[in-house]
């Protein structure tokens, strides 16, 4: 008789198998076609990695549970056991090192401004050194700073300080404010005279800003910052995936322990 315990485990585990099985398909793709762009192909080898695993634990699961192989659901069993236990350590690292970063409000504006001091030693790492070459090079190929081209936005200051700015236009697409450029238009700003003393000349990114549309704020650290602050923020969103899968994992362990009981009791009664 084939038990519940043993369908929800087969069950699932056949949709992780599908899963795993599109992680690859779509990771060969990108390998055969070249038209990939730069950021596209960096996921390539991640992605095959990731498929493989999810579809080789699955598979094992499956065969586990449907097939009532008893020695393939307590390797299973085991490995479930090891990723919830990784899982559970990775979750805690995420909280403690996106604990911080949130940017900061500037007066009269509709945006906040970030700075690469806010954020963890650890989430800096992923904009340093020759990292950020490549980094760079994502966003002028995203266009990241198109969107503020049209409408009003684009010419009317006020509409523009009032701009809700995702943490990557803020620290990319225009000069910092503390440098007190004048606004021309959503990507095109002119320093103050040079014997200004209101100039923050302790700010390197107010020389580091450009009016060369392909080249803007991208070599600032604001940029950088702006780059941590969404990070972190994707870094957040996968933490509260993590609980949730967490939550699954264990559900599924349970089953998983249930159908091995259930395999172990067929074997009993089988040789009775």
């Amino acid at each position: 008789m084939f038990r519940v315990s043993n369908f929800v485990v087969g069950l699932a585990n056949t949709l992780v198998m599908l899963v795993g099985a599109s992680a690859i398909g779509y990771s060969i793709y990108m390998f055969v076609h070249q038209d990939v762009t730069d950021c596209q192909s960096a996921i390539r080898a991640p992605l095959l990695t990731t498929g493989i695993i999810l579809f080789l634990v699955s598979l094992i699961g499956v065969i586990g549970s449907c097939f009532k192989e008893n020695v393939a659901m307590v390797s299973y069993l085991v490995i479930l056991f090891a990723g919830i236990a990784a899982l559970m350590v990775f979750s805690i690292f995420l909280f403690f090192v996106t604990n911080k970063g949130a940017g900061h409000a500037v007066s009269g504006r509709g945006y906040r401004e970030y700075r690469t001091v806010d954020f963890s030693t650890w989430l800096n790492g992923f904009v340093g050194g020759t990292r950020w070459v490549g980094i760079r090079s994502c966003l002028s190929e995203a266009s990241v700073c198109d969107d503020l081209g049209d409408g009003r936005v684009s010419q009317i200051a006020d509409a523009f300080y009032h701009k809700n700015l995702s943490p990557i236009q803020s620290g990319c697409c225009k000069p910092p404010s503390d440098c007190n450029f004048q606004f021309r238009n959503a990507t095109f700003w002119m320093p103050p005279a040079k014997n200004a003393t209101a100039v923050a000349t302790e700010n390197g990114d107010c020389g580091a800003w450009s009016n060369v549309q392909t080249e803007l704020c991208f070599n600032c650290n604001a940029c950088k910052a702006g780059v941590l602050a969404n990070i972190r923020e994707k870094w957040r969103h996968l933490l509260v995936f993590n609980i949730c899968l967490l939550i699954l994992l264990i559900a599924v362990c349970s089953c998983g322990c249930r159908a091995r009981r259930n395999n172990l009791a067929t074997a009993e009664s089988d040789r009775a």
